[in-house]
């Protein structure tokens, strides 16, 4: 689907929403791996939260988590060090206290899929946050990572949990609109699957900008649109699953 040339509409109906950016982000990219892959499938505030403190506090972060943006800032749990300190499945479930898989029907330990992800980032030279945000400004670069990613079980539907951990990195422009999302654009006269709906909020991000004379995100548009979603399907008490992977931030 192409994205409409007329976005008058859903830019005012956006306007209404309660745009905010990020509040916080996690000082460590060791952090952001095991955040992103045991948010999919998972209830975050539930599930893992809770594995990614369990880990901050087995290495000894005190702080795991600032206000964005974080820079200039040593990490202290880089992948090496994580590797080291988890050698095992075995040894990261000991401290996690979560035998989650990727998929119910044939995926693997999410505790697995984290070391494979570390490996893969690690071997790659991605060892900090500061490397993974020089990666995202090197397009060749970053597909040949996420090629090598895509090879865990448990990536999700357009990549999802790719695409989370950028977010959760620092990315504030790549966003994974879900059925919330999409169905809220619909609604307002945007009917577009996932793939257009990525164009749609950078567009609207874009205009946005101009028209509040500040900077605003992809990311602040897909989460507030998928805020006030949430906020009308809980009054209306609907049971649809809430997207596991969603950064409540």
């Amino acid at each position: 689907m192409s994205a409409p040339a007329d976005l008058s509409l859903v830019i005012e109906a956006v306007r209404g929403l309660d745009l905010r950016p990020r509040r916080w982000q996690w000082v460590s990219l060791s952090l952001c791996v095991v955040d992103a892959v045991y948010s999919i499938g998972a209830h975050y505030d539930r599930h893992v939260l809770p594995v990614v403190r369990r880990v901050a506090a087995d290495a000894g972060i005190e702080t795991s988590s600032v206000p964005p943006p974080v820079t200039g800032m040593a990490d202290p749990l880089p992948l090496e060090a994580f590797l080291d300190r988890y050698d095992t499945v075995d040894a990261l479930l000991a401290v996690t206290n979560n035998r989650q898989r990727t998929s119910p029907r044939g995926g693997i330990l999410k505790a697995e899929a984290v070391l494979q992800y570390a490996t893969i980032l690690h071997e790659h030279g991605i060892r900090t946050l500061d490397d993974a945000r020089v990666l995202l400004d090197d397009p060749q670069r970053l597909d040949t990572v996420e090629t090598a990613l895509r090879t865990v079980p448990g990536d999700g539907g357009f990549g999802v949990r790719r695409g989370y951990l950028w977010m959760l990195v620092g990315d504030e422009d790549t966003v994974k609109p879900d059925r919330m999302v999409l169905r809220w654009l619909a609604r307002h006269g945007v009917d577009v699957d996932a793939a257009t709906a990525r164009t749609v909020l950078s567009q609207l991000a874009t205009e946005l900008s101009g028209v509040l004379d500040r900077r605003v995100t992809a990311w602040e548009i897909d989460h507030a649109i998928w805020t006030s979603a949430r906020s009308v399907r809980t009054e209306l008490h609907t049971d649809e699953d809430e997207p596991a992977w969603r950064i409540r931030r």
